[in-house]
């Protein structure tokens, strides 16, 4: 599996800091309307900063380590991947969809599920690689 560039793991982390943000600001009770310029201010950067690192800007370093001392996180941390730690909403829907669809297949389906999704993660096969055999008992 490729890994992801290391802008693309700033950013990821970064969102994932907000949505933690975000979480405990509203189970405090307050207002989600101007949120985001809060977690701007708790970064101290500017709401416009924000916006543009939340859409495509990069997070260079000088940047990176004043997230990571202001979010209260180790230095390193927004370069390293968290994904498994923070999933957000578009992945846990994604998870939902893929069991519902794994436990609904028959054998034959589970294998067309698993071999569709391994071509898309792994790098080409050997074609002279002999294909996946029928799933285990633990996939059914």
């Amino acid at each position: 599996m490729t890994q992801p560039s290391p802008a693309i793991v700033r950013r990821t982390n970064v969102l994932a800091l907000h949505r933690l943000f975000l979480e405990q600001q509203i189970a405090a009770g307050k207002p989600a309307k101007g949120l985001d310029q809060a977690f701007a201010a708790s970064l101290e950067i500017s709401p416009s900063m924000w916006s543009q690192i939340k859409s495509s800007r990069p997070i260079g370093n000088t940047l990176a380590r004043q997230i990571e001392r202001h979010a209260r996180v180790d230095t390193g941390w927004l370069d390293t991947e968290h994904a498994a730690e923070h999933p957000d909403p578009a992945e846990e829907r994604f998870l939902a969809l893929a069991r519902e669809a794994w436990r609904a297949a028959n054998a034959k389906g589970k294998r067309e599920l698993r071999l569709w999704l391994a071509e898309r993660v792994a790098p080409p096969a050997d074609p002279a690689a002999p294909r996946d055999a029928e799933p285990s008992a633990a996939e059914n």
